[in-house]
């Protein structure tokens, strides 16, 4: 039998951090959420043509196309206007969390000060 995801809602995990991305894969998926995974920008952007996210768990530090341009991408298109991104990165710096949020994230967490329980809880928040 197979189960209909459209009721579900579906977010994109982009790190280039298997480790990272596998356990925000399994929880999300635990929670009920339909998930993808992705490793640069340039695949969330090809993963958003075909079908629009309610979120995008967005990693600045990755090969091909780096968050901060993907982010830009996200929001300069009219299509995206009401999807949520939210910035996990181990960049902490004042001038990245300010960088992403002037571009247009949601929220920005560092992953190296955050268990994964904060990004569960920042995840749900970001969606209500």
């Amino acid at each position: 039998m197979t189960e209909n995801n459209s009721n579900k809602k579906y977010i994109i995990i982009a790190d280039d951090d298997h480790f990272y991305a596998s356990i925000y894969n399994q929880r999300l998926l635990e929670l009920g959420y339909d998930v993808s995974v992705v490793s640069d920008g340039e695949e969330v952007l090809k993963l958003m043509k075909e079908k629009v996210p309610v979120l995008v768990m967005l990693d600045l530090i990755m090969p091909k196309m780096d968050g901060f341009e993907a982010l830009r991408l996200i929001r300069e298109n009219e299509k995206y206007k009401n999807v949520k991104v939210l910035v996990l990165s181990n960049l902490g710096q004042k001038e990245d969390v300010d960088t992403a949020m002037k571009i247009g994230a949601t929220g920005y967490i560092s992953k190296s000060n955050s268990s994964i329980q904060d990004v569960l809880i920042k995840v749900k928040e970001s969606l209500r």
